[in-house]
């Protein structure tokens, strides 16, 4: 640059450095130990933090990936879809707006996948919430498939395992919503009857009517670490009985401790205990 050059007033070179343009989305926050991390690196780790173990939350798709054994998932009663019964209203938009603003956004027709897999060679009957479709809540088309699921095992005899995350009952489907909970309980108690074996595994958060139904019925109940699991909100449980609750209330460890389920498990070994537990039951 000559000498004789031009500078601005506020005495800086008349330049400026070219700045890199680096893609967005590569790199992510922990929300467990706060370290940066490069996004490929989790997705390879199985959407688990390399450096503090912390589990974040997958979808429906993603799980099914995760879990089943290459190109072995067949879908059932992807057909059965949501609608809006109660013409439901809130906070200014129809829920019927919500349905299709979910489905673009997550390319899901509902909170649920239902289907028949193998995992690690294993044939089972498989149920997947998906959190990321209106935080995985309890409707009438997630209480359909679950029960064409449990009734579909109970009559090939198969083992059954349902991932559960969800937000709880959906308010936007009211009464029928919550008779989900008895409708697929039902259908476990004759599933339990004729003899097979569900595995149940809760993820983070599993909570309200999921939880007070279906989740707690396995005869395994697995826990991912520090899922969140419980049926009403920690204030809501502090407001209600004026004390203080204990630290770690409502995690995977508390109910672990405390008999609640019957096993922690970290997302890398999931499908080699899942194959265990079926192989022990002679299944």
């Amino acid at each position: 640059m000559s000498a004789n050059a031009p500078y601005p007033a506020n005495g800086g070179p008349q330049f400026r450095e070219k700045k890199l343009d680096v893609p967005a989305g590569l790199w992510m926050r922990c929300t467990g130990c706060e370290a940066m991390l490069y996004r490929k690196t989790v997705t390879e780790n199985l959407e688990v933090c390399p450096e503090c173990g912390h589990h974040f939350r997958v979808g429906g798709r993603v799980r099914v990936e995760q879990l089943c054994d290459p190109a072995s998932f067949e879908e059932l009663d992807a057909d059965v879809a949501p609608c809006d019964p109660l013409k439901f209203e809130w906070d200014g938009k129809r829920f019927a707006d919500r349905i299709a603003a979910e489905q673009s956004r997550t390319g899901g027709t509902e909170a649920v996948l239902t289907g028949v897999a193998y995992v690690q060679g294993r044939r089972l009957a498989l149920g997947v919430m998906d959190g990321d479709w209106l935080m995985g809540t309890l409707g009438c088309v997630v209480g359909e498939r679950l029960t064409a699921l449990i009734e579909h095992a109970t009559a090939r005899r198969l083992p059954l395992l349902i991932v559960c995350v969800s937000g709880g009952a959906r308010m936007h489907e009211g009464a029928l919503s919550l008779m989900q909970m008895a409708k697929t309980s039902a259908a476990l108690a004759r599933y339990d009857e004729a003899g097979g074996l569900f595995i149940s595994l809760l993820t983070n958060p599993t909570t309200g009517g999921t939880t007070a139904s279906f989740a707690m019925l396995g005869d395994v109940i697995l826990a991912e670490p520090e899922a969140l699991i419980g049926f009403a909100g920690q204030r809501v449980i502090a407001n209600t009985i004026k004390a203080e609750l204990p630290e770690g209330f409502q995690r995977a460890e508390f109910l672990l401790e405390h008999g609640f389920i019957d096993r922690i498990v970290a997302r890398k070994d999931l499908r080699a205990e899942i194959a265990r537990l079926i192989d022990y039951c002679g299944l």
